[in-house]
Parts: C-alpha cells; structure tokens; sequence
C-alpha cells in the first residue's frame, strides 16, 4: 500500500508540474518583448518590460532606414506637444507608453506618433512566434492593424545598448525611474 500511495503522489506531483509548465510556456509566449521591424519596413521597435514592477510594455525606435534629412541632421519630434522633447531625435525615442496586458492576452495602451505629434490608443500581441500585430485607433471603429516581424540580426546604426545607456534609447521621464533598492539592515551583534 505504501508503493502505491507513493506512486500516486509521484504521479499528480508530474501532473501538477505539467500543467504549472505549460502555462508558464504559454505565458512567456505572448510576451512582445523582442526588437521588431514594421510592416512598411522602415524602422525596428524594441519592446521591453518597464515601470516600476516591470508589468508593463514599453517600444523604443533602434533603428531606422533613413535616420537624417538630406542635410545629413537627425529627424526631431519636431510635432512633440512638449516643447521640451521637440529637439529629440526620433532614433532613440520611446514611442510606446508602457501597455498594460489584458484578459485576452493582448497588452493595450498608447503610441506615440511623431508624424503628427499626437498620442493613440493601442493594443498588440503575438500572432506567432514571429510575428507581432499591433492595432491603433483613431477611435474606436477607425482602426488599422499592422504585422510586425521579429528581428534577431542587428542592421548597421541600430542602437543595442540598454535603454539609458549611451548607445541605447532613451525612456521617457515617466517610465525611466528603476524602482530603488530596500535598504540592508544591518545586524545587531
């Protein structure tokens, strides 16, 4: 009886740590974060975890095909509403806001347009191993979905390094801050 009882334990721990698994499998699956390169071809994203808990999704441009005007100077936001980020060069910047996940596995929120200088509502998620889609809206029934496809080699003047660093993009100030460190007590002798 002892065997048996043993067996069985052994049996539904296996079953357990499957089930446990392949939801964790599931989940790491739908994460976005990875670099990706648009529909139209014209600039790689790279979406990261951000924020303080690290639970949301931020996308910054690495790389773009024509990064300079034909004077050779960088594009600036130069439609930035904030007068403060109109000098910034548009290689570098933060274009999504830190997008929350959703019941349906999505993750939702706001991207940035530099184009126009305006903010829209958003919501991407993985529509393979590969391939990312991503819907913004003007409102709520004048969408347009697009298939991003995951890049893994890096492109001449693609930025690689992390975010905040000197050869990486830059977070808006709002999503730069890392969460501080509890201090160490020490111990009482």
């Amino acid at each position: 009886m002892h065997f048996f009882l043993r067996f069985v334990l052994r049996v539904a721990i296996t079953i357990a740590m499957m089930a446990l698994g392949g939801r964790a499998g599931a989940a790491a699956s739908t994460d976005p974060s990875g670099t990706w390169l648009v529909e139209d071809g014209r600039a790689r994203i790279r979406l990261e975890r951000c924020g303080p808990s690290r639970d949301r999704i931020c996308g910054f441009i690495v790389w773009m095909k024509e990064p300079a005007d034909k004077r050779g100077e960088p594009y600036r936001d130069k439609e930035n509403p904030d007068p403060d980020k109109r000098a910034r060069a548009l290689l570098g910047h933060q274009l999504i806001m830190g997008l929350q996940a959703t019941p349906e596995g999505r993750f939702a929120g706001d991207i940035y347009n530099a184009e126009d200088g305006k903010s829209y509502s958003v919501s991407l998620w993985r529509e393979s191993a590969d391939r990312l889609k991503l819907k913004g809206c003007l409102i709520k029934f004048l969408c347009q979905t697009q298939t991003w496809q995951q890049t893994l080699d890096v492109q001449a003047g693609q930025l690689v390094g992390l975010t905040g660093d000197l050869n990486g993009p830059r977070a808006d100030k709002e999503w730069a801050a890392v969460p501080a460190l509890k201090p160490m007590q020490a111990k009482a002798k």
